[in-house]
């Protein structure tokens, strides 16, 4: 497997996960990730890579949902879908991280929103997270 393939399964864990995290209400982002993870059998190697990205998310979250909220109109993120808010968190961490191009984070975020959120899905969270680069300086 390519590390690209790697990389973009890994997102769909990591996604996997905050949205699991979210349903069943709670903060404990790490253990529901845990859980997720091996009740799918994820490559050690996907695992790695999407347990990074849910750290982010972990120890930056009030931060980042408080730059989401900046570049959303008159959306705060509690407001959000789960899809949407969990894949806005996984983005704005992901670019916050700094070790992905900005575009490969959007395109990789767009196309995880049009698979399980749908068309006006993916469109809503390409403009958020196009603000959110672009005031965080990342584009």
């Amino acid at each position: 497997m390519t590390t690209r393939r790697r990389a973009q399964r890994a997102r769909a864990r990591a996604l996997q996960a905050l949205y699991a995290a979210d349903m069943r209400g709670t903060d404990a982002i790490g253990r529901v990730a845990t859980t997720v993870f091996d009740d799918l059998a994820v490559d050690p190697d996907e695992r790695a890579f999407a347990e990074r990205l849910l750290r982010v998310v972990i120890a930056r979250r009030a931060e980042l949902d408080r730059d989401l909220d900046a570049v959303t109109d008159n959306w705060r993120v509690e407001r959000l879908g789960a899809i949407e808010r969990s894949l806005l968190r996984l983005g704005a961490a992901e670019l916050v991280q700094a070790e992905t191009p900005p575009r490969v984070v959007l395109q990789e975020c767009i196309r995880l929103a049009e698979r399980f959120g749908g068309l006006p899905s993916a469109r809503f969270v390409n403009g958020v997270l196009d603000a959110f680069a672009r005031r965080s300086g990342r584009l």
